[in-house]
């Protein structure tokens, strides 16, 4: 449902905070140091919003993500939200527009919806002013609410959820994912049809998938040419490269899968 202004937004937030880095391995993303002034292609965590002089604290989970084709998203911590994102100027002097929000309608005991409401309002206020230090962000509505951000760190690839750009069961139980075991070497999860799991050993910024062993299930032909995409990956070398929460796998032939942290 679209939701224009204040008291549209009773609801926004969840995703994934991110964990440590794996710069040791050769694979993370590059210091927050060479993004300078960035607002965009940054994943933002919401750490508090201050409307009519009170201030809110956000969900560890509450984030958003302003990409370079105009698009914004994130969380709450609760409900997810979309929006169209307008960004103008450079450097230290950018202003931000959000319109068209979108944002779901889950009931979420743990995320109060004091914040949630505040939020929405002070993102879909108009023309947001921003103070950008590098790793942290403020945005400012002209009324003088504001909105604290700090960037993220790359989430760890060990440990993580890493669901994968691919098609779904229709059921909704059979999303594509990945999670990488340090100790054990291995990577176990579920295809867009059956689950697989096969060694995984990281070095240099590659790792080596080891042949997969999966269940035998047989699914619609969509589902199955997904997850022969997939396979494709194992058994072989791959390069890996996290950026926050989105990890990209490209393997020696150059096919590319990418998914994102769900934590």
């Amino acid at each position: 449902m679209a939701l224009a202004g204040a008291a549209a937004v009773v609801a926004l937030v969840p995703l994934a905070a991110a964990c440590g880095s794996e710069k040791a391995d050769g694979g993370g993303s590059g210091s927050a140091e060479a993004a300078g002034e960035r607002i965009t292609g940054v994943r933002w965590s919401i750490d508090s919003v201050t409307v009519d002089g009170a201030t809110h604290r956000a969900p560890d989970t509450a984030h958003v993500r302003i990409d370079d084709g105009g698009e914004a998203a994130g969380s709450t911590g609760c409900n997810s939200f979309s929006a169209r994102a307008d960004v103008e100027g450079a450097g230290g002097d950018q202003r931000v527009r959000l319109s068209d929000a979108m944002f779901t309608e889950k009931a979420c005991a743990k995320t109060p919806a004091g914040f949630e409401k505040s939020l929405g309002r002070a993102l879909t206020a108009g023309s947001l002013t921003t103070d950008n230090e590098g790793e942290r962000l403020t945005l400012t509505t002209a009324d003088g609410d504001t909105v604290r951000l700090s960037r993220s760190e790359d989430a760890s690839l060990y440990g993580t959820k890493w669901v994968v750009d691919a098609p779904g069961r229709q059921d909704g139980k059979g999303r594509a994912h990945l999670t990488f075991d340090r100790d054990a070497k291995t990577v176990s999860g579920r295809l867009p049809c059956n689950h697989v799991n096969a060694g995984a050993t990281v070095s240099d910024g590659r790792i080596t998938l080891g042949a997969p062993s999966t269940t035998r299930m047989m699914c619609e032909g969509s589902l199955m040419d997904a997850e022969k995409r997939l396979l494709g990956l194992f058994d072989g070398k791959v390069q890996y490269r996290i950026d926050q929460g989105t990890l990209t796998l490209t393997s020696e032939d150059g096919a590319t899968v990418r998914a994102v942290a769900d934590q």
